[in-house]
């Protein structure tokens, strides 16, 4: 009797600690299962296969000389990504430098600018951002949604936006873009080159030097730059990267060293770390070959001011132009990377466009044309002089005839009115 009742306690006492562990099991599941996501959400992952190869550009300018120190594909349509943003900073800054914005200005969120897409700084519907908390997530976070805010606060509309920042493209002569949103979301439409954004990345600077300094932070209280070689490479000070499946990855860098300055751009990265090491290589291949004096003039907008003739806003006297600027400046026989090294450059050979034959070719093509010319010109001179002379002689004959036959008219005239004999 008194065994009996020892098993049955024991067997209570075994029930009650296996439902124990079973609801604490049950209560730990969920914080388990956060904490797990929140660690898979910070590991990187494999986005793309091995066959992932956007179409690539690249451009290096050294901008004190306005010369082009290296180019792949720079004329060639590219998206441009969050690239976007640089215009929609820029028109934001002359907001502000026309004292028509202030840093403190509060803008309103609506629900359009709210549900945009990442990356997003989390914007609430009908609560308002500060300028300057918009320009700091649009430069650190890339934040879609502040682009969002901005374009509609200037342009009324995001489309009206987008009208404006390609009319300012087209003053700046970066003929080959076009916008059609503010952030730089997938668009088929909204195209650029790697010149254009390299004139883009040139002018942000020149015209806004102090705001520009934003572009520099690469780290902030709640938010890092998605710019990994701010802090890392010697000089570099901005300015802005970029990513869609059909752009690649994106970046736009300035870099000041050793009283030199260069702008790079990098359009169609095969990932972040294949196209920042295409960047440093870049970088560190072409600092030297830049100039420590400024010979070109700082890039100005077409508004009655004459701009650089490289950047000239009239699409026939611009590609003449730039013609005469890479005859100057050609780009460097290294434009394709060592061999051995699997850059992006490589990997986006066999679908990018060919490499456009350097243009200095193209015009040292023309000096035999025009030296034949000159030739067939001299050549021609001695048959001209004996048209000449034979047209002269001919002259001079049909003088002596007309002389003679006024001669014979007033001999008759005058013998007709002789008395008769």
């Amino acid at each position: 009797m008194g065994s009996a009742r020892i098993s049955r306690s024991h067997w209570l006492a075994l029930a009650g600690l296996v439902a124990t562990l079973t609801i604490a099991a049950a209560s730990c599941d969920p914080a388990q299962a956060r904490v797990k996501s929140k660690r898979d959400h910070h590991r990187p992952r494999a986005i793309h296969g091995p066959n992932y190869h956007p179409p690539y550009a690249d451009i290096v300018v050294d901008d004190k000389s306005g010369l082009v120190l290296h180019e792949v594909n720079p004329d060639e349509p590219r998206h441009p990504a969050s690239l976007t943003k640089i215009m929609t900073l820029y028109l934001l800054f002359e907001q502000l430098e026309a004292g028509k914005l202030s840093l403190g200005t509060e803008l309103p969120i609506s629900t359009r600018a709210a549900l945009q897409n990442p990356t997003k700084l989390g914007l609430k519907t009908n609560q308002t951002i500060k300028v300057e908390d918009a320009i700091k997530g649009l430069v650190t976070k890339s934040a879609n949604d502040a682009a969002v805010v901005v374009a509609e606060a200037i342009g009324g509309s995001e489309e009206e936006f987008a009208k404006l920042m390609t009319a300012k493209a087209g003053a700046l002569g970066m003929l080959g873009t076009t916008y059609v949103n503010a952030s730089g979301l997938p668009a088929e439409a909204q195209i650029t080159t790697a010149r254009d954004q390299a004139a883009l990345g040139r002018a942000i600077q020149h015209r806004f030097p102090a705001y520009y300094q934003y572009f520099a932070r690469y780290k902030g209280a709640e938010m890092r730059n998605h710019n990994n070689l701010l802090g890392q490479v010697k000089g570099v000070d901005g300015i802005k990267t970029g990513y869609t499946e059909a752009s690649g990855y994106n970046l736009t860098s300035s870099v000041r060293r050793d009283e030199k300055h260069i702008v790079a751009v990098v359009l169609g990265g095969t990932s972040n770390g294949a196209r920042d090491a295409r960047m440093r290589q870049l970088i560190e291949a072409h600092i030297s070959q830049a100039s420590t004096q400024r010979t070109a003039p700082i890039l100005v907008e077409a508004n009655g001011q004459e701009t650089p003739h490289q950047y000239n806003v009239h699409q026939g006297d611009a590609l003449q132009d730039r013609v005469h600027v890479l005859a100057v400046a050609p780009a460097s026989s290294d434009a394709e990377p060592p061999a051995g090294e699997r850059s992006d450059a490589a990997a986006a050979g066999a679908k990018a466009d060919p490499v456009p034959v350097p243009r200095p070719r193209l015009q040292a093509a023309r000096l035999p044309a025009r030296a034949s010319k000159q030739a067939a010109t001299a050549q021609a001179l001695p048959a001209r002089r004996q048209r000449t002379t034979a047209k002269a002689s001919t002259l001079g004959v049909l003088q002596d005839i007309s002389t003679l036959r006024q001669t014979r008219h007033v001999e008759r005239k005058v013998g007709s009115s002789a008395p008769l004999q």
